[in-house]
């Protein structure tokens, strides 16, 4: 069976960090892009940063480009957001998700085939 786990959310304070894992089993791993989608109550979901399956492309969203860094480790099968000078507006749920079309870093939630169930983020003000 398909799983990806997404682990290391929690409670931080403003300007603190936290790091994010995603690992995933039952796929191989080198075939698949993954994302960070992140998604509030009544919102949309939208992506966060996500990196393709060769390590070769990623993308960044504008909102939380230079705090937050996605990268992979394909031995380990886990994907990693390091997530740097938090926000109170960073407070939300993410996601990692993965898909074996993407063909580069993919924005769009319709480009994963698995996802997920998430890891709360909350940063106190």
């Amino acid at each position: 069976e398909v799983q990806l786990q997404a682990s290391g959310g929690g409670l931080v304070q403003a300007g603190g960090s936290v790091r994010l894992s995603c690992v995933a089993s039952g796929l191989t791993f080198d075939d698949y892009a993954i994302g960070w989608f992140r998604q509030a109550p009544g919102k949309e979901r939208e992506v966060v940063s996500c990196i393709s399956r060769a390590d070769r492309t990623s993308y960044t969203a504008d909102s939380v480009k230079g705090r937050f860094t996605i990268s992979r480790d394909n031995a380990k099968n886990t994907v990693y957001l390091q997530m740097n000078s938090l926000k109170p507006e960073d407070t939300d749920v993410y996601y990692c998700a993965a898909g074996n079309a993407i063909t580069s870093a993919a924005m769009r939630p319709q480009a994963y085939s698995y996802w997920g169930q998430g890891t709360q983020v909350t940063v106190s003000s």
